[in-house]
């Protein structure tokens, strides 16, 4: 017993064992799953308790890029051309700006420290990045919807390649000037855009082959299509040394614009992706180093401030220049501070090329992600909340029953199976409609036909609340009476929102049960229903959606079993 060493499936089994312990203890703390995982995995890890064996670690690697490779697949599956035209007309601007006063705020602030200047342009370089698997995973964990919610899938995108870039041009930058470029530095601009070229290449032609083979394909096969393209272009992507992350994204964009089922795709890669990023986010946090965060000493910190007001105000004063909402402004740059997989990425290549520039660089950022990764979810979860894109009841998750309360769901569960008396109100009693609404501030009745189709354009629903000046509803505008206008183009000049209004007198308040909102929906039609102020005058606070009274009243039947 004393030679007594884990093997690595027993490893496998552990960190998928502390992570479902670490999941419940998540929906106890309200912790957004990922912090959790990342927060087992440093426990276990070599900063901590030590279980894990480093050497068992590295042979995960493959199922660590797949998982990323899966998330940045997805993600480029929201983007057809033509929802990527609509969010880059006013995300360009924005991330444009965030990511020059990273850069700057960064390179500029480690030189005051007295950081060298070749260190700190690596730094700078490397703090574009956000990590896209947690700030994505976070997105989905709470099923938000809404312009935050977009521009930060943007934005990540956007981030990811911008930092590709100026790693390797900034690198070239400290070569020339150091004389230490060994060819001509148009070869190695050449090299450096011919990279970016392969792997954007791949990505359209994984994108054709998985579009193409699900058109033929049974639907059972489609999941063993997808591995088999993933892995093979991971692969590939490893043998040429061009950057995966980049090549997934662009398969994922070909996908949404060359299929008609993306959709349907994204949900056989959900039965793999959930349980890789759960090993993901383990492993990810088993490398964490404690030890690395303490001897990152005032660089790192600089490092950290100076990155995380490169991000909010770079998004907030070109939100502001650009006249965008409020909620744009205020919690879009908080939704980009996780950071992890592309800077340790980076830093990694840093190192194997110059070790004594690299190692410093590389130390930093892996002594900033132990921080980073812990507070961008819950940034993310905050700024989700703040912009009503996620009901307070999808980011709160109940703590699971007591064995005595058990006791008792397993008897009415009984009667309920012996009477057939079960009803969906009773499981929603404790679920108040306030922890289901989504924030909006509707489409004022004044509005011209084509404000309401950009209203339309950045919702996800068919019916919308038309409000008066003083907030007050004064009717919906459904989807059938829409379409009849929208081919009438000389109608549609003249039309305002007011035009359009269906009457309703179905609203909610606040303080209604969530039963209250499933006995409406079982009378009504319309997607959504809008719920406005308990006093008078009733102000609107935003809608309530079927959908989401179904995922409510699917998760509380959930937790009774």
């Amino acid at each position: 017993m004393a030679d007594f060493q884990l093997h690595i499936t027993g490893t496998l089994g552990l960190l998928l064992g502390a992570c479902l312990a670490a999941g419940v203890f998540a929906d106890v703390l309200h912790l957004p799953k990922v912090t959790a995982y990342l927060l087992v995995g440093l426990l276990v890890g070599p900063s901590l308790l030590d279980w894990v064996p480093q050497e068992h670690l590295e042979h995960f690697d493959p199922m660590l890029k797949l998982a990323m490779a899966v998330v940045l697949f997805n993600l480029g599956c929201e983007f057809t051309f033509t929802k990527f035209r609509r969010i880059a007309g006013h995300c360009l601007v924005l991330s444009a700006a965030e990511i020059c006063a990273t850069f700057g705020l960064v390179l500029v602030g480690l030189l005051m420290f007295g950081c060298g200047g070749s260190m700190a342009l690596l730094l700078a370089c490397l703090a574009v990045a956000t990590a896209p698997a947690t700030t994505i995973l976070v997105l989905k964990e709470f099923r938000s919807e809404g312009p935050v919610t977009e521009s930060t899938g943007f934005l990540v995108a956007m981030n990811n390649f911008a930092c590709i870039v100026l790693f390797e041009l900034g690198f070239l930058a400290i070569q020339l000037t150091q004389g230490q470029l060994e060819t001509p530095l148009w070869m190695q601009v050449g090299n450096v855009l011919m990279s970016i070229a392969g792997s954007i290449a791949l990505g359209v032609l994984g994108g054709v082959v998985v579009s193409y083979g699900c058109g033929l394909l049974n639907i059972k096969r489609w999941l063993v299509l997808l591995v088999a393209t993933a892995t093979f272009l991971l692969g590939v992507n490893e043998s040429l040394q061009v950057p995966y992350m980049l090549t997934f994204f662009v398969m994922g964009v070909t996908v949404a614009n060359t299929s008609d089922s993306k959709s349907k795709i994204g949900d056989e890669l959900d039965h793999l992706s959930g349980l890789l990023a759960v090993l993901f986010f383990a492993v990810h946090g088993t490398e964490l180093d404690l030890h690395a965060f303490l001897a990152a000493g005032t660089l790192g910190a600089v490092y950290v401030v100076f990155r995380i007001a490169g991000k909010w105000s770079g998004v907030y004063f070109a939100a502001r220049l650009t006249r965008q909402s409020l909620e744009m402004r205020h919690w879009l740059g908080s939704c980009l501070f996780a950071q992890a997989g592309a800077a340790i990425a980076l830093s990694t290549i840093a190192v194997s090329r110059n070790p004594t520039l690299g190692k410093p660089v590389q130390d930093i950022i892996l002594g900033s992600v132990v921080l980073f990764e812990i507070i961008g979810p819950l940034f993310i979860r905050k700024s989700l909340l703040e912009t009503g894109e996620v009901p307070l009841a999808q980011a709160i998750n109940h703590a699971s029953r007591t064995p005595m309360e058990q006791v008792r769901s397993v008897g009415d569960r009984f009667r309920s199976a012996v009477w057939g008396n079960a009803t969906p109100s009773g499981a929603m009693n404790g679920v108040s409609v306030n922890k289901l609404v989504r924030k909006t501030k509707g489409i004022h009745q004044s509005a011209r036909f084509d404000d309401v189709i950009d209203h339309i354009e950045h919702s996800n629903d068919n019916t919308y609340p038309v409000v008066n000046d003083k907030m007050g509803v004064v009717g919906v505008i459904r989807y059938p009476l829409l379409s009849d206008v929208m081919f009438d183009l000389s109608a549609s000049q003249l039309v305002r929102a007011e035009d359009l209004v269906s009457e309703t007198n179905v609203v909610l308040y606040p303080d209604d049960p969530a039963s209250r909102a499933f006995e409406l929906f079982q009378a009504e039609t319309d997607d959504c229903i809008p719920v406005v102020t308990s006093t008078q005058p009733h102000e609107l606070l935003g809608v309530v959606r079927r959908s989401d009274i179904v995922h409510a009243l699917i998760t509380q039947r959930r937790k009774k079993k």
